[in-house]
């Protein structure tokens, strides 16, 4: 049997060998085998620049991750701030409120897939330009992505503000729950050009391998969000005897949305002007350059070549929950047989918000994979490309498991953490139930595609998620939520079968895929 070390060598020697003719029993591709692999030992395919150059995978894989987790840890707590200041609105007011600010959040989601599109496209490029130690193409494309952003996310305000009534008629809001709704959007659509800068200069940073400093401002948006919400907002947070008073005497029924909307508005505005100083102060081999702001045709296409495929696989996504939210509906309206129920849009979304957290181990090492992939594929290194991508798998199938065992055993302490009203502590467990048994197979979803993302194998992304979602996750959801009866959780329980299955289909494409020869 040729040794592990005799199979590398001859992968670098002969680059026209498909990656993909690599069967799982070889020794070189296994997770067990993943271990064995350093990429300093291999003196062809180096990552040539940036924070990752010299290092070897493992190295690279928690200098990537560790800070990316902390960040999007810090990013789900400004949602999770704001549900739990909503959640504690007085009681006249606080269902319509959790509904309305449950509505805003998809509004909010659509505004983070649409940016999200854009800054994949700088990502992958950049990633690429670090492994091959091509520095200008790296600032170009920071520049144009900056750019970008900044219109971009404007544009993406003025959507957000049209979006925010008809969303609310489409899940059957109260007129008192809708009138909170518009108020959540239009106030947070205003800081959308700076949130793009915050949202794109972050996963272009991330392409350079560099994780730590956007990690350090979701930190401190995140204390901004809390600190600024808390005080606009009035209110006043009760768990069980301890009482924690407003810092300010404001009227919580009158500015408690307005209010913990423009704390987090505020904190974007705060992460966007970060965001800019990190890369105009520049990170080992990438800087934000003036010249660069000027974006040429040929870089803006090659960005929106990779960044439209993921806006529009995004899309499909919030499309999809467009109808989600209209089968949520029919059960809030009774239109299902059951009785007629206000607060399950709260529900839904305080399940979400928790699923949030964890998907966090997912999302950082599904982000390392596409980043560390990315770079050794700019070093003609496919072997390496593809072991990083198997290592964060495994790594994201460990901590998601454990999450969703959390999931299945707390969820009413978990519900009642954000609110305590009834109907979300009976139903919240039982979506978490859904959410908690199948959270290895969403690892495996989420840590593939971004790894495929990240070496831009977009097309075949957005194939596999608009299929599964259009012909296996909405029919499902509305079988059994709405047509079997068995309600929301019935609804959950169709989403978390669809995401298993979506997770095997990318797995398929990672391990049959030619996705290792693929230009950006």
């Amino acid at each position: 049997m040729k040794s592990t070390e005799h199979i590398e060598r001859t992968a670098i020697a002969d680059r026209d060998v498909p990656m993909s003719s690599i069967g799982p029993d070889d020794p070189a591709d296994g997770l067990i085998a993943v271990a064995e692999v350093d990429a300093d030992a291999i003196k062809d395919g180096q990552i040539r620049a940036g924070r990752l150059a010299g290092k070897s995978m493992w190295a690279a894989i928690w200098i990537l991750s560790l800070p990316i987790l902390l960040q999007q840890l810090m990013a789900a707590c400004v949602g999770l701030v704001d549900k739990i200041l909503a959640g504690h609105l007085p009681n006249k007011i606080v269902v319509p409120a959790m509904d309305g600010i449950g509505v805003g959040t998809y509004v909010g989601w659509f505004t983070g897939i649409a940016l999200a599109g854009l800054g994949v496209g700088g990502q992958a490029i950049i990633a690429r330009a670090m492994g091959s130690g091509n520095k200008k193409d790296a600032h170009d494309a920071l520049g144009a992505s900056v750019t970008l952003g900044v219109v971009w996310g404007g544009f993406v305000g003025v959507i957000m503000w049209l979006l925010a009534a008809p969303l609310a008629a489409i899940s059957g809001l109260t007129p008192e729950a809708s009138a909170h709704c518009a108020t959540y959007v239009t106030v947070i659509a205003w800081s959308m050009p700076f949130c793009g800068v915050m949202t794109v200069g972050g996963l272009c940073l991330h392409g350079a391998g560099e994780t730590a400093k956007p990690s350090w401002i979701s930190i401190a948006i995140n204390v901004i969000n809390l600190v600024a919400s808390w005080m606009l907002s009035g209110v006043v947070i009760q768990y069980g005897e301890h009482t924690l008073p407003a810092p300010l005497s404001i009227n919580p029924e009158t500015w408690g949305v307005l209010g913990i909307a423009a704390g987090t508005s505020l904190s974007y505005i705060v992460g966007g002007i970060a965001t800019v100083w990190v890369m105009a102060a520049g990170v080992k081999d990438l800087r934000l350059e003036q010249r660069a702001l000027k974006p040429t045709r040929k870089i803006m296409w090659r960005i929106a070549r990779l960044g439209i495929p993921n806006f529009f696989e995004g899309l499909a996504m919030w499309g999809s929950s467009l109808f989600l939210m209209g089968f949520i509906g029919d059960i809030a309206r009774g239109a299902t047989g059951l009785a007629p129920r206000q607060g399950l849009i709260g529900a839904h979304m305080i399940t979400v918000q928790w699923e949030a957290f964890s998907f966090l181990p997912g999302f950082a090492m599904g982000t390392a994979a596409g980043a560390l992939a990315g770079q050794y594929l700019g070093a003609r290194n496919p072997l390496m490309a593809r072991k990083a991508i198997w290592a964060c798998t495994f790594l994201g199938m460990i901590l998601m498991g454990t999450m969703g065992i959390i999931f299945m055993t707390q969820g009413r302490f978990l519900a009642s953490i954000i609110s305590d009203q009834a109907v979300h502590l009976e139903e919240v467990p039982k979506l978490l139930l859904a959410c908690g048994v199948v959270q290895v197979f969403f690892a495996l979803c989420m840590t593939v595609r971004q790894g495929l993302r990240g070496v831009g194998d977009v097309k075949w992304i957005l194939g596999i998620t608009v299929g599964s979602i259009y012909f296996l996750r909405l029919p499902l959801a509305w079988a059994l939520g709405v047509w079997m009866g068995y309600g929301l959780a019935g609804i959950w329980w169709g989403l978390s079968i669809e995401m298993a299955v979506r997770g095997l289909l990318f797995l398929a494409r990672f391990h049959y895929g030619n996705w290792q020869k693929l230009r950006v």
